[in-house]
This record gives C-alpha cells, sequence and structure tokens, in this order.
C-alpha cells in the first residue's frame, strides 16, 4: 500500500477522466489465432500482477499494472535479485529494497502501447500467472511454450 501512496500524485496527474458511457474493461487473454483464453472483468483504478519465477534464479517476479482508462499502465516491478535480464533502468520508475526483501521498481507509470503485453507463456517450472484481486490464474498450464496477447478490452454494455 505504501507504495501506491508515494505514486499517487503520478496516478491522479495521469488519470483521464472518462464520460458516463456505458462500457466494461476486460483484461483478455488470447491466443496468437486470437482465440480467448482468459477474461476477466476490470475496474477503473484497479490492478492485476504477473507473477512468475525466473528460469534461471527461481524466484518468484512481479509486475503489476493498473488500469487507468485509456491506458493500461506499469505500475511496478518486485524483483528480489537482478538476476538475468532484471534490473533498474535510469529514469524508469523509483528503485528501494522491498519491505519483503529484494527490490522494487515502483512509480514506473509506462503506458502499455495498444493496452496489450505480449508473452511468451513460460513452462510450468517458470509458471507465469496472473493475478487480480484473490484470483490467481496460471497462463502456463493453459499455454506453456505459445505467445499469448494480454490487453485491455473495453467493451460496450447493453444500458
Amino acid at each position: 500500500m505504501g507504495a501506491w501512496r508515494r505514486c499517487l500524485p503520478l496516478v491522479l496527474a495521469c488519470a483521464v477522466a472518462t464520460p458516463n458511457a456505458a462500457a466494461q474493461a476486460v483484461l483478455a487473454v488470447s491466443a496468437s489465432d486470437g482465440a480467448k483464453m482468459v477474461e476477466l472483468p476490470l475496474e477503473e483504478g484497479q490492478s492485476w500482477c504477473l507473477l512468475w519465477n525466473h528460469s534461471v534464479a527461481g524466484f518468484t517476479v512481479r509486475d503489476c499494472f493498473v488500469w487507468q482508462s485509456p491506458h493500461l499502465r506499469l505500475q511496478s516491478s518486485h524483483q528480489p535479485d537482478f538476476a538475468a535480464g532484471l534490473g533498474h533502468f535510469q529514469g524508469r520508475g523509483q528503485m528501494r529494497v522491498a519491505d519483503e526483501g529484494g527490490y522494487l521498481i515502483d512509480c514506473i507509470d509506462e503506458k502499455l502501447p495498444d493496452n496489450r503485453l505480449i508473452l511468451r507463456v513460460g513452462a510450468r517450472t517458470v509458471d507465469h500467472r496472473i493475478k487480480i484481486g484473490d484470483q490467481i490464474i496460471s497462463l502456463s498450464e493453459r499455454a506453456a511454450g505459445e505467445r499469448v496477447g494480454i490487453q485491455v478490452v473495453v467493451q460496450a454494455t447493453a444500458n
């Protein structure tokens, strides 16, 4: 919660007002052929995380995103160590030692192009998974070795 409060001024400055239109945002995971694998409702300001076990070091990495219409933004990354492919880049968020150990890079506030993340899903040992609220969905159980798109889609709803 502390990281969120530190980033709140930045988040509020970037928030975009949306009209009172009847629409629902959905976090959708699609296979490379476009087939929907997962669809989860996503509220304005709601966050979700992509978790996985680092393939070399084995620890869990956590990248967290937030939906701020009309943009999906990378907010933070928790990395227990700076193993291969991980680390902090100057000018991209604020790095600090995380309360639970490792390093937290927060206040990243990076917009994802087309509100979409392309991911090559790792094997079950890597266990790519989405955590939204108390729900955890393993992508590795459904699509290990496959390319998927994780995207926020805004769908019109009937009035």
